[in-house]
């Protein structure tokens, strides 16, 4: 097995064998190296959903999917959501409009996965990159002075924060119903957080869904959170992953936001994903 290392960060591993079970000395050694890039990337593995779901198992527990709304596992898979553009009898194959902000997966729960692996099944002719941005660098690159006065900060993190805006642009997405608001409550999350296995401090705020920071004006408090995400993007934080047919990249939740860049209409692209359960908390 050898690394490549990448630029600003993750890892790509070459000569291994994803359909084939992985010995204790390997995944320890690839959670390691994890912990330290905070994204693996493994080319060319043609594997099933089955391969995909053991290999995942060897990082942690894995979540059957359970979106608020869009309701997407692979049949026969409850551990794999299907991320696509595809439509089949009128109905979308998969959620179309995963990642068109900035985020960090389910920043709103009390439990945030803790990671996800996305394996490619079907790229698309144009578009398709995702962008990975690293929130321990992010946090590290503060000056000493915002980081002391981000310490002790929470900030406000709600599932449906931009969920009008993804409405608007797919047809698809049904409206949210009391009950489901109801089950999927705002939740305050510090800003600064500290990584439960690195101990290592990152950043908890993202476009997506943070709406607001708790005990500043309102003013004030939009104005550090369109810093913070300017911040925490800019390009020196930013990895930018070009897929190719049948790669799987492995991403810590708990240290990176993701993007997806967007993929024409026209130009098909299936994925699959597993989502590692945490079993620490945010604060």
């Amino acid at each position: 097995m050898q690394i490549i290392k990448q630029q600003p960060f993750g890892a790509e591993v070459i000569g291994l064998d994803c359909s084939q079970p992985l010995e204790d000395n390997v995944v320890a050694e690839l959670k390691s190296i994890h912990l330290q890039e905070h994204l693996l990337i493994f080319r060319d593995q043609p594997i099933t959903p089955d391969q995909l779901i053991a290999l995942s198992s060897n990082f942690g527990n894995l979540s059957t999917y359970n979106h608020p709304v869009l309701d997407y596992p692979l049949p026969g898979h409850a551990e794999v959501l299907v991320v696509s553009n595809v439509i089949k009898d009128s109905r979308p194959i998969g959620i179309r409009d995963a990642g068109l902000y900035w985020h960090s997966d389910s920043s709103w729960k009390e439990y945030p996965y803790a990671g996800a692996f996305l394996h490619a099944q079907v790229l698309p002719a144009q578009g398709g990159d995702t962008l990975f941005a690293d929130q321990q660098a992010a946090y590290d690159g503060l000056s000493t002075d915002m980081k002391q006065q981000l310490q002790g900060l929470r900030a406000e993190h709600v599932y449906y924060h931009k969920y009008n805006e993804l409405q608007s642009r797919n047809p698809y997405r049904p409206d949210l119903s009391a009950e489901q608001r109801a089950k999927n409550p705002p939740r305050m999350q510090s800003i600064v957080q500290q990584h439960p296995v690195g101990g290592f401090k990152t950043l908890l705020v993202n476009p997506h869904f943070t709406s607001r920071i708790d005990g500043l004006p309102e003013k004030e408090g939009q104005e550090l959170l369109q810093f913070l995400f300017e911040h925490t993007t800019k390009p020196q934080y930013v990895y930018r992953h070009k897929w190719k047919p049948f790669d799987i990249v492995f991403w810590d939740n708990r240290a990176l936001m993701h993007l997806a860049t967007g993929t024409p209409d026209d130009c098909p692209r299936v994925m699959h994903r597993t989502c590692l359960v945490s079993t620490s908390r945010v604060t």
